[in-house]
Parts: C-alpha cells; sequence; structure tokens
C-alpha cells in the first residue's frame, strides 16, 4: 500500500472574542497535529451598535485580523484554508454586507455557521477523542455569544442546539458595567439561564440517559483548572474533570472580585477575566439541568470537529 499524504490544513475561527488560526498536519483517518496557533483577540461583540449592525468600524477591524490570519496561514504552507464565522457575524443586521467586505478587502471566503452546525461538529470532535467506548454523550460549549449543547451515541448527535447564553453576551446584557456586578444582579443572571435551559435540557435527556458528560472550550478548560485541574502546561492528554460542586465554589470566588483580580486566578486570562463569571454561572446551571455531576474536560473543540469534517469531505472526493 502507498504512503498516505498527510496536508497541512488552517481552520480560522472569527467568533464572539477572538480570531483564531489553527494550523495542523493530517490526513483523513489520522490525529491531526497542531503546528501553529495564531490568534488575536479582537471582541467582535462589543464592536455591534445598538442597531444590531458591525458598521464599518467592525468590518474594517475584522477585515484586517482577517488578513492577518491569511497572511499567517501563507506563512507556515497552509494548503486548504477553511474560514467560519460564529455568533457576532451571524447576528449582526449587516452581517451579509460585512462577509462581503471581508471577502472583498482580504480575499477571504468566510462562511457563518449555524448554530446548530457548531454544536454538530464539536459533538465530532468530542466523539472522536473520547471514541465509541463512551457511549451516548451529552457535550456542552460555552463561547462568547452562544451556549452549545448536544447528545447521541453515534458521530452525528441525535439532538443539537444553541442558545443564546454566551459570557460575553451574558455579561454585557445582565451584569452591565459594574465591577464586580452585585448579588442581585448574579441572581437575575442565574434565573435568566435556568429558565432558557429547561427546555433544553429535558429535550436532551429525552433523548437518553448520557453515559459521559463532557465539556469543551477556553471557558470551561479556565473553570477547571480553577477547580483543581491540571494545567494546561501538562498537556492535552492529562485527564481534567470538573465537578458541580466545584463549580459553586467558583462562583462563590468569582462574585466579589474585579476584572482585574480574576486575572490573578490560575488559568485566567485577561482577554476573558470580565466574562468568566458569566460563565460560571452559566456552566454551574447547564450541569445541574442536564443532571450531571460531574464532566470531563474535552481539549479537542469546534476547530477541531471542522478539521475532521473537511478531511472527511476531501477523502471522499
Amino acid at each position: 500500500m502507498g504512503s498516505v499524504r498527510r496536508m497541512r490544513l488552517g481552520v480560522l475561527d472569527v467568533g464572539s472574542n477572538t480570531v483564531h488560526l489553527l494550523v495542523v498536519d493530517a490526513h483523513r483517518g489520522g490525529h491531526p497535529d497542531p503546528v501553529r496557533s495564531h490568534k488575536s483577540a479582537l471582541h467582535l461583540a462589543e464592536l455591534l451598535h445598538h442597531d444590531g449592525t458591525l458598521g464599518e468600524e467592525g468590518a474594517r477591524v475584522l477585515c484586517e485580523a482577517v488578513s492577518d490570519a491569511r497572511a499567517a496561514a501563507e506563512a507556515e504552507g497552509v494548503e486548504d484554508l477553511v474560514a467560519f464565522a460564529t455568533s457576532a457575524v451571524r447576528e449582526a443586521a449587516d452581517g451579509a454586507w460585512v462577509l462581503d467586505q471581508v471577502r472583498e478587502r482580504s480575499g477571504v471566503e468566510l462562511q457563518v455557521l449555524p448554530g446548530e452546525d457548531e454544536a454538530r461538529l464539536t459533538f465530532l470532535a468530542v466523539r472522536r477523542w473520547f471514541g465509541w467506548s463512551s457511549g451516548r454523550l451529552l457535550c456542552l460549549d460555552i463561547g462568547g455569544g452562544s451556549l452549545e449543547l448536544a447528545t447521541g451515541r453515534d458521530e452525528e448527535p441525535d439532538v443539537a442546539l444553541s442558545l443564546p447564553l454566551g459570557a460575553g453576551r451574558l455579561t454585557r446584557t445582565l451584569l452591565g458595567d459594574a465591577d464586580p456586578p452585585g448579588k442581585r444582579a448574579v441572581g437575575a443572571l442565574r434565573e435568566h439561564v435556568r429558565e432558557a435551559l429547561a427546555p433544553a435540557a429535558a429535550q436532551l435527556l429525552a433523548a437518553g440517559e448520557p453515559e459521559r458528560g463532557v465539556v469543551t472550550s477556553k471557558t470551561f478548560r479556565s473553570l477547571a483548572r480553577l477547580g483543581g485541574a491540571a494545567p494546561s502546561t501538562e498537556g492535552p492528554r492529562v485527564p481534567r474533570r470538573l465537578t458541580l460542586a466545584s463549580l459553586g465554589r467558583t462562583v462563590e470566588l468569582l462574585a466579589p472580585m474585579t476584572a482585574a483580580e480574576r486575572t490573578r486566578l490560575p488559568g485566567v486570562s485577561a482577554n476573558r477575566a470580565g466574562q468568566l463569571l458569566a460563565g460560571a454561572v452559566v456552566a454551574e446551571e447547564a450541569l445541574r439541568a442536564c443532571g450531571l455531576a460531574s464532566v470531563d474536560v474535552c481539549p479537542w473543540a469546534l476547530r477541531e470537529g471542522v478539521t475532521l469534517r473537511r478531511l472527511d469531505w476531501l477523502a471522499g472526493g
């Protein structure tokens, strides 16, 4: 048999908080090996105007970030670049115009992922990481603008949902500018999250009792670190868990702290410190609603799911 050709793939993720280029060497059926990661903090959702548009300024900074990412991809020898945007662009009133501007100014065709597709692709990454022996998975992913949830026994989930419960969104809309927010604001946030989660959790659990709960992405990794999980320096294959009990303690720890004080905690970046409290409340309520006392932390998430799906597509011709 001939050798399997490896290729260099780039996955460009335009999220609510960052523009993140992941470069991997990969082939179908193999483990994608990360080569480089290029990140720029954009906080795109914070650039939305009151009328829901990103406008000229939002388009300009996005085009610059995407152009920089494209240049980085070319410098890394990327053969195939897949670029996608999530909730911030998806929900912008002028999203179609912004996408046109990105294509014209940067030469990158940015595709908008529906929230349910985010959940499906993240689920695929989790399934490939943990394998078939994990049985029915229930997967949760907190982003800046949305919360993705999915469950199933196969690579394609039975149920895939996206809720507007992102950590950045809730910080802006419900916690406001107070730093730290008061107890009343945190209580109102918790009630809002609990109410939004109830029908989604019922739909997920109706599909079947999960045999393994899994969480992904930066917010959950930071919360796991605060709960005592191994630091990122120990590598992605170290098992990490997050418990409902530790999330309760983390909310109590974060609530009276300012954003600046949170940056001094292990695993908390300045880029996300301001929205970590909202993320912790969402995480706690999501685990409680889904009946999960503890969950495993998966190092793979949406970008890896997009990579795997792209490799499957390329192999299929």
